[in-house]
């Protein structure tokens, strides 16, 4: 009986660690996942030698999933202008983006996005340069944050504000 009590007091002890270790891997996952995205969109606007776009999925914003999209093509054949959809992420519950994910809003034309230029610079749609972050909470532990920063060089890098302060900002 002296067992199953310790055993039982240190199960009590470590769950709320492991129950935030499980959410931090679950931000870290997404997070990755995204960046994942984002470089695809960039190689592919870099093979092809036109536009593509990382964007949410539905107008509700990030939180909602993303997708990756081109741009017009232009099919020699039929002359027809047709955009062609890669692929999409779902909803991402219980991973959410902080403050609604307003983050990536173009300010010409006030649509939620990442435009991938043919030369792969995150661009607006007027031409001018994006850098930005998208902050990742986890609605079973709301201290938890991840930010997911996209640089002035186009590298992207997964800031945890609790380990590295500094980095973050």
């Amino acid at each position: 009986m002296v067992v199953i009590l310790i055993v039982a007091i240190i199960t009590m002890i470590t769950m709320p660690h492991l129950k935030n270790q499980i959410a931090a891997r679950e931000i870290d996952s997404v997070a990755r996942r995204f960046i994942a995205h984002a470089h695809f969109a960039r190689q592919q606007a870099l093979y092809l030698g036109e536009q593509v776009l990382l964007a949410p999925a539905t107008e509700g914003g990030w939180d909602d999933g993303w997708r990756v999209q081109s741009g017009c093509l232009i099919n020699a054949a039929k002359s027809s202008c047709t955009s062609r959809y890669w692929f999409s992420q779902g909803a991402i519950d219980p991973i959410y983006f902080k403050g609604g994910g307003r983050q990536f809003i173009d300010p010409h034309s006030q649509k939620r996005g990442i435009l991938f230029n043919a030369a792969g610079a995150a661009k607006t749609g007027q031409g001018g340069f994006v850098a930005n972050r998208l902050i990742l909470g986890h609605g079973r532990a709301p201290i938890l944050e991840r930010q997911l920063i996209l640089g002035s060089g186009g590298r992207w890098r997964i800031c945890d504000p609790a380990r590295d302060a500094k980095r973050c900002h």
